[in-house]
This record gives C-alpha cells, structure tokens and sequence, in this order.
C-alpha cells in the first residue's frame, strides 16, 4: 500500500519524527563506553512511554526475524548492521554502535537511524564508513521531490555508496511509511534514475543507506534478527524520515 497523507497526517508525522530525534539525539549522549545494550532499551522504552507514543518495534513480527521483536530499539554493533536485538553487552571504547528506532504517534510513524563512534577511538575506516551513509542519504533526499521517481533516489544512493567503493546490498532498503512502519514503495539503494513510483506530496518515506566495509552478503544471528557482514567487517548505517512537500522534501527526524 501506498499512503498520502492528508495535512492534519502530516503534522502528527512532524510530531513522530521530531520524537524520534530526540530521543535519538538523547540516546547518542548517554552513551559511552560501559553502557550496556539493554540500558539503552530501557531508556528507550521510558522516553517513548512518558511521551504518550508507540513502540513500532515489540509486537513487530515479520518474514524475516524470530517472532516477535521484544524490544523498543535496535542496536546494532561493529559487524551488525540490521535488526540488531538488544542483548547483555557492554560497548567498549572504539565500537561502532548504530541505533535505529521507529515509534508512532498520534497514529503516524517516523522511523530514523544514527551511526557513531563510543568513546575516544575513531578507527579510520569506521569513520569513513559512517560519513559515507551519511552522504549517501543527504544525497537521496537532495534528490526527492514532487515529480521526481523512486529511482532518482535510489539512483542518488547508490552513486554515493559506489563511488565510495562500497558493495550494495539491495535485500533491505528505504521504504514508505505512515499509519504502519513499513509500506510501499521499497527504496532500494542502489537504482536507474527516472524509473518507478512518481513522488506526490504527502508521501512519506523512510530512506536508510547502509553498507559493509568489504561484502555485500548478509548473514543472521542465532537470535534470528540481528544481520550482519558474513566476513565479520564493520558496518554503517544512516536512516530520516522525509516527508514530499510541493517544494522538496522535508526531513522529519533531522534533531535540528
């Protein structure tokens, strides 16, 4: 399903988004090393309880995990890089955490995802691959706008993510959201440009380049959620929720 959403939809979508940021933003700084991956999802889990919202993630059951999710945010560390299931492990100096956390409220999602460095160790390559999610996505929403297509996107993506050197995985991509978490179109990240679904004002959708520093293979944990890089390399990962204006697109879950 393809859903446009009405004005009133829309500024409750602001509302979500601008949630999701914050407790983002909020997560990012309480963050460092010693933290365990299960307090960052009780601090998740209260930030979107005290703010009246919904978790997109606990009953969350689809083809591709385990049941249902259980927890209120992924995290996602070094060589995970997707799904990443919360679970007993403290974050050492120099590991690249990436969280990713979608919640609904007043019945509109926003779903965002950061990448970042914990403590003082910046290893080159993990930096390198933060930035260049980064700029992949800046690159995709410069790209998106009212009678631009799909593939303009994807095509932005994927141009970035290559040139950088990166192979690209296109099992999991951006996609539509709104009333649900996830909805069509699927934004693959990597694409021909002027090719498939026309963007409209009022769509909504969540784009999210990832990369892994040497494969483009995939394999899941025994936790049947957590993906990560089958050679065991590091990982990247760069989500925003846009919302198609008449003007451009508008980034919902920017914490500025």
């Amino acid at each position: 399903m393809i859903e446009i959403l009405n004005p009133t939809l829309l500024t409750r979508a602001k509302d979500s988004g601008a949630l999701v940021a914050h407790i983002l933003h909020t997560l990012k700084s309480r963050t460092t090393v010693g933290t365990n991956l299960l307090d960052i999802d009780r601090w998740a889990k209260k930030m979107i309880t005290e703010a009246g919202a919904q978790s997109c993630y606990v009953d969350y059951a689809p083809s591709f995990g385990r049941g249902p999710f259980g927890h209120y945010i992924c995290t996602a560390v070094n060589d995970a890089v997707l799904h990443g299931l919360p679970h007993d492990y403290t974050l050492a100096d120099g590991d690249l955490l990436t969280l990713d956390l979608a919640v609904s409220k007043g019945g509109v999602a926003a779903d965002a995802a950061i990448s970042f460095i914990v403590g003082d160790t910046k290893p080159p390559e993990s930096v390198a691959l933060i930035e260049t999610t980064e700029r992949a996505l800046a690159a995709g929403i410069a790209a998106a706008g009212p009678g631009a297509r799909i593939g303009d996107i994807s095509h932005a993506i994927g141009t970035v993510l290559s040139e950088a050197g990166y192979s690209i995985n296109t099992e999991f991509g951006g996609h539509g959201i709104g009333s649900t978490m996830h909805q069509d179109p699927h934004v693959p990240n990597t694409g021909r440009p002027g090719r498939g679904y026309k963007l409209r004002p009022g769509l909504l959708l969540a784009l999210e380049p990832w990369v892994m520093a040497d494969t483009a293979r995939l394999v899941t944990d025994a936790d049947g959620w957590t993906l990560r890089s089958a050679t065991g390399c590091r990982t990247a990962h760069s989500e925003h929720t846009i919302a198609i204006t008449e003007s451009g697109a508008e980034v919902l879950t920017s914490p500025n």
